[in-house]
């Protein structure tokens, strides 16, 4: 399967899901479906299928475009999210076949009440599409949801995905994500090692997607909130108190840079 990554907005994600032999495919949160159609043409790819995340606009804002402009498209959507346009409401177990490509619906609802991401496989090729959940380095707001319930999101779906699963994010936020798990653990050589990365990236006008579950693992103070070092920034052993934390301290940050 090919994952193409269509740069939208300022600094949005959208994608393209291609399966290799029969050129079906599905746009990921086409917010500009003009772009999106475009780069289909450009790839060969017959777009079967609209997945959108959320409802935020700068996600679910082109449905209604896409779908005067490909009306046979289906457009998928997290069940009670409220998503602009959308055909099919989608939540945990369900899944859908593009080409050969199996896409499996993860429920992780947090930053809104439907967020859903979707989960790609084909053979030992491995793929998630996370919109405002899960960053580089990063999670989502809380706007909606609990700490508790990001959490769940985090260590109980995306977590136990394999390690080797690509990570396809909503926004290109990397180097300020990575800049702040800095000051969360600054001896984390893997924080330090794609941070310099990723910043190289940027300045050649390159993107930081995708990453992988595991190098998440070894970065994002947002799933590391089990290890030792991040407990140690937020006086708290508990690892659900420490995501919180983690999160009130980087919105606290953002606001002063």
């Amino acid at each position: 399967m090919e994952a193409v990554v269509v740069p939208l907005l300022s600094d949005n994600y959208g994608y393209l899901l291609v399966d290799k032999a029969t050129r079906e495919a599905a746009a990921i949160d086409p917010v500009e479906p003009k772009k999106v159609l475009a780069a289909a043409e450009e790839n060969n790819a017959d777009i079967k299928y609209v997945l959108t995340t959320h409802s935020h606009w700068d996600h679910a804002g082109g449905n209604a475009e896409f779908k005067r402009l490909r009306p046979s498209v289906t457009i998928f959507g997290g069940r009670g999210d409220g998503a602009d346009a959308v055909d099919q409401e989608v939540w945990d177990d369900d899944s859908l076949d593009i080409g050969s490509i199996k896409v499996s619906v993860l429920a992780t609802p947090c930053h809104t009440p439907g967020h859903v991401c979707y989960y790609a496989t084909a053979g030992d090729d491995r793929a998630v599409f996370t919109g405002d959940t899960l960053f580089i380095g990063g999670c989502g707001n809380f706007n909606q949801g609990t700490p508790q319930m990001m959490y769940d999101a985090l260590y109980t779906k995306l977590g136990r995905l394999p390690d080797d699963t690509r990570v396809y994010v909503g926004h290109e936020y990397t180097v300020k994500n990575l800049t702040f798990a800095r000051v969360v653990e600054p001896d984390n050589r893997a924080v330090q090692e794609k941070l310099a990365w990723a910043e190289e990236q940027r300045q050649a006008g390159q993107y930081t997607v995708p990453s992988t579950i595991g190098e998440e693992k070894a970065f994002n103070p947002f799933m590391r909130c089990h290890e030792t070092p991040v407990h140690a920034y937020c006086g708290t052993a508990d690892a659900v108190t420490a995501l919180a934390t983690v999160r009130e301290r980087k919105t606290a940050w953002g606001r002063v840079k």
